[in-house]
């Protein structure tokens, strides 16, 4: 029987005017982007609809408006049932009010926690990211340990995102010289991203343990549907077990190509993404030519 996957985007995905159309049209949303502005403590609402490029950049708004959108998106498809959902990094966060095991005021007060959080591990580490395209993923992790073990500088394979597409995180010198190597192991090009530091690398260490008092402090309901987490890439319905993978995505590896294949596996042959921008459905179609994808938005 064929299976259908919801899927939610994470940081990047971001654009001015997003969540506007849900706002004024979705008497529902705007609710709960009033909801959201109070819970903050400033109106996010105001720097999505009409901020810059530049403000809707800074971590501690890129997260939470992702979210919001996201999650605004979803409730405005009647009667939603998925046989299974996943979020690409933050987008796990999104997952997990769609399969009721977080509350959305709940899961917007921890993916502030976490944004802030990683904020202050970024200053506290220069670090950065970069992506690989063109060599298999095998390769790209047998050159960031041997940079790490030659260099003692922190690179490691960070997003997973499609075959032949993986993102790399670590210190600047070392995703410099990882970069140059990946060029000559013959990469089509390894690309150091705009980013302000290394998400996904062991250099979250510090946000790690903030978000993880969060996490615990927080109420995790038995999920409604199963989700396929980033960092093990199967599926999960055991509150205690998805508080544990949240904490360690963190610092762990979005396995998202692995994700995909699971729930292709496990099924599911359409996967609606549901917040801004389109960047999963590709990624899926990439992943799994066979699939159907589509998005609300």
């Amino acid at each position: 029987m064929s299976k259908h996957a919801f899927i939610f985007p994470g940081q990047g995905a971001q654009f001015s005017g997003m969540g506007k159309n849900l706002y004024e049209t979705n008497p529902g949303c705007k609710e709960l982007f009033e909801q959201a502005n109070e819970i903050l403590g400033f109106r996010i609402s105001d720097i999505m609809f009409t901020g810059t490029d530049e403000e809707l950049k800074q971590t501690n708004v890129t997260q939470p408006a992702i979210f919001l959108h996201s999650v605004a998106a979803y409730k405005t498809i009647a009667d939603a049932k998925p046989d299974m959902v996943a979020g690409h990094s933050l987008g796990e966060f999104s997952a997990l009010v769609a399969n009721n095991t977080l509350s959305f005021e709940d899961a917007l007060k921890l993916v502030s926690i976490r944004a802030k959080a990683m904020q202050k591990a970024c200053e506290l580490n220069p670090s950065t990211m970069a992506a690989v395209l063109g060599l298999p993923d095998e390769k790209v992790e047998e050159i960031c340990a041997a940079v790490q073990a030659e260099t003692g500088e922190i690179v490691v394979a960070a997003n997973y995102n499609c075959p032949g597409q993986l993102v790399i995180s670590g210190s600047i010198k070392g995703i410099e010289i990882a970069c140059e190597r990946m060029k000559a192991a013959g990469a089509k090009r390894a690309l150091v991203l705009p980013v302000g530091g290394a998400f996904h690398s062991p250099l979250m260490a510090p946000a790690k343990e903030e978000l993880a008092a969060a996490i615990e402090a927080t109420l995790f309901s038995t999920a409604s549907y199963p989700v396929y987490q980033n960092v093990v890439a199967k599926a999960v319905t055991d509150g205690a077990a998805i508080k544990q993978n949240l904490i360690d995505q963190l610092t762990g590896a979005v396995r998202w190509t692995q994700c995909v294949q699971a729930m292709v596996a496990d099924g599911a042959t359409e996967f609606t993404e549901s917040g801004p921008g389109k960047v999963l459905q590709g990624l899926v179609a990439k992943i799994e030519k066979t699939a159907v994808t589509n998005g609300v938005s």
